[in-house]
């Protein structure tokens, strides 16, 4: 017997001022079946999502749930049909509790008033099934990013959808809150959830994923079983040749002196330290999410508060007392959360590239604006980023504003990057991008500190992985002995396995 999709979009096409976005796109969401879309960013995937939900109504084509097509399908028509969305980017409320997030748009009522009572008691159940066990009344901006990602697949749940899209989920989430999320995509399959599931992960696509829909510049270039497709297939769908290497080749770095030396560094969960960071090197930090990885670079950067028995930081003696300090000093950072703290989403692309110029310009001498163009243009075409520079940044990929945030920071030069997850969300054509540009950094000579909850990113493109473990460095490995199971048994404080002899 042939199922009825819940929902499907037939022909569907949508443009942005004239330029086609989706051309003549076709998917259909089955009851019990784990659907994977890929496709580069820029692809078209969000827009997409935007149609299935009702966020945007497509200029030809028809959506239909449960087999009746609609003239126009409107967001609060989508949530009563049960499809809800879990975007890659949250949209929580930072002063609102837990519970309160959870519900927002679906409060329980009683006598007209929200039931509080009622409210608590279904959001504690969705909890439950996603592994949350904070105070519902926390708020939610209190929390670490992958408890964050998990109130929104919380939020999506209390709705109790017929429908689950996710986009992204996670690329903030540590090894147990995957585990967690897995677990529970396999018991919402088996209740008959139609899933849509994003990822630019493919190890995890192949893992969960029953069938694939890919799109390549806004057409769907595969819609197939999953059935005897490896992980190098999925990425020649997308994109249209072999994959190739997707890392740059290692070499050894030449004569790496010390740029920053910290003995006895705390902040945050940290405690008494001792790291040093050299030139021309790739430093990666690994481990478990939530072990100090973050505090070890905001503090690093001057952005919170630290301390050491000693410290060296290019050329001088102490910690930086601020960020505006460490930018002095040639520290530069690129945060995990590029929308809310790397980037001015509502300013153009060259605004963003521009930023931090901006800071070393006099104020009683006039801007260059044509010199600041023709600089962002020349950043723009080093990084590959098409297109109107004038156009606001939040109109890009989530691969073209990651390019941007790493952009920004070119033009003062600084010798240490400190960068956090700079390939969180980004598909794999430029994840290699992104990759090139950093060995070519290290060759120039640069320090890059980078942290990432890629295992096999920080195994292929790193010098040497200190691998954090409850607020200190458990084991420092050097290139030649990283491997993901030496990483992992590290995060988890376990002996690493020793080959025969």
């Amino acid at each position: 017997m042939t199922l009825q999709p819940i929902i499907a979009a037939r022909g569907v096409s949508r443009s942005f001022f004239g330029n086609p976005v989706l051309q003549d796109v076709s998917i259909a969401l089955l009851p019990g079946r784990i659907h994977a879309l890929l496709g580069e960013n820029g692809a078209g995937k969000s827009t997409l999502i935007n149609l299935l939900s009702g966020a945007l109504a497509p200029d030809g084509g028809e959506i239909a749930i449960d087999g009746k097509v609609l003239r126009k399908l409107t967001p609060s028509e989508a949530r009563r049909a049960g499809i809800a969305v879990v975007q890659q980017e949250l949209s929580l409320t930072s002063e609102l509790s837990i519970a309160e997030n959870i519900g927002l748009g679906a409060f329980p009522r009683r006598f007209g008033l929200v039931d509080y009572a009622t409210l608590a008691r279904k959001a504690r159940a969705v909890c439950a099934l996603v592994g949350l066990d904070e105070n519902l009344s926390t708020p939610v901006g209190d929390l670490p990013l992958g408890r964050r990602q998990m109130v929104e697949i919380a939020k999506a749940l209390f709705r109790e959808p017929r429908v689950l899209v996710l986009d992204e989920p996670t690329s903030s989430l540590s090894a147990h809150e995957a585990d967690t999320l897995t677990k529970l995509l396999h018991r919402l399959r088996q209740a008959g959830t139609a899933i849509l599931y994003i990822s630019h992960r493919l190890n995890e696509v192949m893992r969960l994923c029953d069938y694939v829909t890919v799109l390549k510049d806004g057409k769907v270039t595969a819609d197939r079983s999953l059935q005897g497709v490896d992980a190098a297939g999925l990425v020649r769908l997308m994109v249209g040749r072999d994959p190739g290497d997707l890392f740059p080749k290692w070499t050894p770095g030449k004569d790496c002196p010390t740029i920053v030396s910290v003995a006895g560094f705390s902040c945050g969960l940290l405690r008494d330290i001792d790291l040093d960071i050299r030139r021309g090197e790739i430093l990666g930090i690994g481990g478990l999410v939530g072990q100090g990885q973050e505090d070890l670079l905001l503090g690093l950067y001057g952005a919170l508060p630290a301390s050491a028995r000693q410290a060296a930081f290019n050329g001088t003696q102490s910690l930086p007392a601020s960020v505006s300090k460490a930018n002095a000093l040639g520290l530069a950072y690129v945060p995990a959360d590029r929308k809310r703290e790397g980037l001015h989403l509502i300013h153009s692309i060259a605004w963003n590239m521009m930023l931090p110029h901006f800071g070393h310009a006099s104020p009683l001498r006039l801007r260059d604006r044509a010199g600041e163009r023709e600089l962002a243009r020349q950043l723009a075409d080093r990084l590959s980023i098409k297109g109107d520079l004038t156009r606001q940044v939040q109109a890009l990929s989530g691969g073209n504003q990651q390019k941007v945030a790493l952009a920004k920071w070119m033009p003062s030069d600084p010798p240490i990057l400190l960068l956090n997850d700079p390939t969180r969300g980004v598909d794999v054509e430029t994840k290699r991008e992104i990759y090139v540009l950093l060995r070519r950094f290290a060759a120039e000579g640069k320090a890059i500190v980078l942290s990432s909850s890629d295992t096999p990113e920080l195994v292929h493109l790193c010098d040497r992985v200190a691998v954090m473990r409850e607020g200190g460095i458990a084991r420092m490995i050097e290139h030649r002995e990283l491997s993901e199971e030496a990483i992992v048994a590290a995060a988890m404080g376990a002996e690493p396995a020793r080959s025969a002899a």
